[in-house]
């Protein structure tokens, strides 16, 4: 899929206020600091599209980007060490939440995961949790720049089978990234886009 337009729609905190256009929509989430913001950026080829900041929980708001006119890119608040309040992280929690069950036109989830760290609760209750409501995800391991080939594939295997032994039947579909050299761009477009065609179908 070539990215041919790019645009920054609406910021809120207010699921009932997100765009009503019948578009599919793909939901990016992860901890903080995962490197969301830089990944949006290389997915789209945009420099600025997504803010990025070196201090976590920067994202604080669901932020729709209509992506060549066809469908929406959502950018959600990263979760886990941000440096806010409880009372804005029970805040988050409760439109992350609301966002998934209630957007009807949500076709998948994209976990983001920092491929060089071993499985962490948080990542591991929200992906049972996405399961637990039936709503697709894929995760996307990023940072992959930082690892060399047989330590990615060595990360990856023991992170899916954390997941078969927290008693998954299966383990989801993955995508290895690096938002610095690109990789899995290709990749992960290709999937939005073949899924996109089976939608129009």
């Amino acid at each position: 899929m070539q990215i041919k337009s790019a645009t920054f729609v609406i910021s809120n905190t207010d699921v009932s206020r997100c765009p009503n256009e019948p578009l599919p929509e793909y939901a990016f989430i992860g901890r903080s600091n995962v490197g969301k913001s830089s990944l949006i950026n290389m997915l789209t080829e945009r420099k600025s599209l997504a803010k990025t900041s070196g201090r976590p929980g920067k994202t604080q708001l669901i932020n729709h980007f209509k992506i060549n006119g066809n469908w929406f890119l959502v950018d959600l608040p990263g979760y886990g060490y941000a440096r806010v309040s409880k009372t804005a992280k029970s805040k988050f929690q409760k439109f992350i939440t609301s966002y998934f069950s209630q957007r009807k036109q949500l076709v998948s989830a994209f976990i983001l995961i920092d491929i060089r760290h071993s499985p962490q609760a948080i990542d591991m209750e929200f992906m049972q949790w996405l399961g637990e409501n039936q709503i697709p995800f894929s995760i996307v391991f990023t940072k992959a720049d930082k690892l060399k080939p047989k330590a990615i594939e060595r990360n990856i295997q023991a992170y899916l089978q954390a997941m078969l032994d927290d008693l998954w039947e299966e383990t989801p579909n993955y995508f290895v990234t690096s938002s610095s050299n690109g990789t899995g761009r290709e990749e992960l477009l290709d999937y939005i886009d073949q899924i996109n065609k089976q939608i129009q179908k």
